[in-house]
């Protein structure tokens, strides 16, 4: 349903305040001038810089600026009936318990039908509700441009400046350009013009940086480089083959749709700690060619009642908007843990609804990966099909993913300061050992090398390393064995 749908039935339902979330006032302000049009409402605005004003020139209203508390005072006396009462900029006035009172005592009037046909909009890009007045508003969101919508807006700039764009093109612009405002879209392709006279496959790069900052912005997601590759994972071989299958999707979407194939949801990969699980979320990113973004759990976290679920929501919703994308997030079970125990947080209760009702019903082309050391502190909701279409368990490497690990590896090493690697002397001393330890003994052996000025490195270096290394089996031997044992209950895909 679309924001103009619903805030009407809300308004037909006597809800008496909604809160859209939202950066483009004057999208929010066209669909409520349409609905004021099409049921003849009259619409007041209070706003920051103007105080009360003209809804449609934005002029101010009488000699001095009101603040919202004596504007509220004023409307409590008037016939409110059949009016949209339009409120922005009112976070900071928000903290005035006067001005809280008065929309209290405004929103009872109208759920209560005191006041017929008339509803409060409040519109601003950050939620902050008042604890007072949390069980009369109702929060939406402002829908983000759709492909379509995308390619006209690319249509009607191309015709603007004389500009020929192939379909296919167009097609792929409009896909990397979601999630982004109908200002910031129109800002890269004059970028895009200004730099090349014309908008090509280099105005993709436009499209990324801008992004970037989207994501940098919001403070909630973080996007990662993609330096490592699906080459740079030794081993692995059911993961990457079942990776490769779904990249098939992902590098085909519309393709995929128009065949009737479900976009894929996405992958959890549990086990030892030191194994792959981040590099194989990066490398799936680069596999896909698509962003990766990662979900901190702990910068969701806010001290406003409501916040962090609206960070939740926000984190989602940049995701699909910015989607097909690959959502990373790291340690799943450390996010949720204490679910549904009696010392479970109330707040992690909320956000792990959120989540959960989002991977069951979300269809957009946003791939979650979650990689989780132990899943036998997550809830088991989490871990029923439907949730993600697969779970993974990562063991310690066995000695033919051993010596791949170590291929990769010396493989970093420049030629010309490499020795002869007697690669399976290596792989039979290193029994117990994770795919970090292994790169741990590569780098230290590299080192050493370089501070005894020898000229190249040798099978000895590395074997010293080696040695001097304590394998991540000793170090963690019985919290491994009750890891195994669990995923061999539970009978858990294997990556290798």
């Amino acid at each position: 349903m679309s924001l103009k749908s619903k805030l009407i039935q809300y308004r037909d339902a006597s809800y008496p305040i909604v809160f859209i979330e939202s950066f483009e006032e004057d999208k929010s302000d066209k669909i409520i001038s349409e609905i004021a049009a099409s049921e003849r409402l009259s619409v007041i605005e209070w706003n920051g810089a103007s105080g009360a004003c003209d809804f449609k020139t934005k002029e101010p209203k009488g000699t001095r600026k009101l603040m919202l508390c004596e504007m509220l005072e004023i409307l409590s006396k008037d016939n409110l009936e059949r009016k949209i009462i339009v409120i922005k900029d009112m976070n900071e006035q928000l903290s005035d318990y006067q001005t809280v009172a008065r929309l209290k005592q405004l929103a009872l009037k109208i759920s209560s039908g005191a006041i017929k046909d008339c509803i409060i909009v409040m519109i601003s890009p950050t939620l902050t509700i008042p604890r007072d007045l949390e069980k009369f508003i109702t929060v939406l969101e402002q829908d983000y441009i759709s492909e379509k919508e995308i390619e006209q807006i690319i249509t009607e700039f191309a015709e603007e400046n004389d500009i020929q764009v192939a379909s296919n093109l167009k097609e792929q612009i409009a896909i990397a350009l979601k999630g982004l405002t109908e200002m910031e879209i129109n800002n890269i392709l004059s970028l895009a013009v200004s730099t090349d006279g014309d908008i090509t496959k280099n105005s993709l790069q436009f499209i990324f940086e801008q992004k970037q900052q989207m994501i940098m912005k919001s403070g909630i997601l973080e996007m990662i480089p993609l330096k490592e590759s699906i080459n740079d994972i030794g081993g692995l071989e059911n993961l990457k083959k079942w990776l490769g299958r779904k990249s098939k999707v992902f590098n085909n979407i519309n393709k995929a749709k128009e065949f009737g194939v479900n976009m894929p949801k996405g992958l959890l990969i549990a086990g030892v700690p030191g194994c792959g699980k981040s590099l194989s979320a990066k490398a799936t990113a680069s596999l896909f060619e698509v962003p990766l973004l990662r979900l901190d759990m702990g910068r969701l976290m806010g001290k406003y009642v409501g916040e962090s679920e609206s960070n939740m929501r926000s984190a989602i919703r940049l995701a699909e908007a910015i989607s097909p994308c690959v959502l990373w997030i790291d340690e799943l079970e450390k996010a949720f843990a204490g679910i549904g125990s009696q010392n479970g947080n109330e707040v992690t209760t909320r956000l792990f609804g959120t989540f959960l009702t989002w991977m069951q019903e979300k269809t957009s082309p946003a791939f979650v990966l979650a990689t989780a050391n132990d899943i036998t502190k997550m809830p088991p909701e989490l871990l029923r099909k439907g949730r993600f279409d697969e779970i993974f368990f990562v063991d310690l490497p066995n000695a033919e993913e051993r010596k791949k690990i170590f291929e990769v590896h010396i493989g970093k090493i420049p030629k010309k300061y490499l020795d002869n690697i007697d690669i399976k002397s290596l792989v039979d001393k290193t029994g117990g050992y994770s795919g970090a330890d292994i790169e741990s003994v590569v780098k230290d052996a590299v080192e050493n090398a370089f501070c005894d000025d020898a000229k190249t490195v040798t099978t000895k270096y590395i074997i010293d390393a080696i040695n001097a290394t304590k394998s991540l089996s000793d170090i963690m031997k019985d919290d491994l064995k009750k890891m195994q044992d669990e995923y061999e209950k539970r009978q858990l895909k294997k990556a290798t």
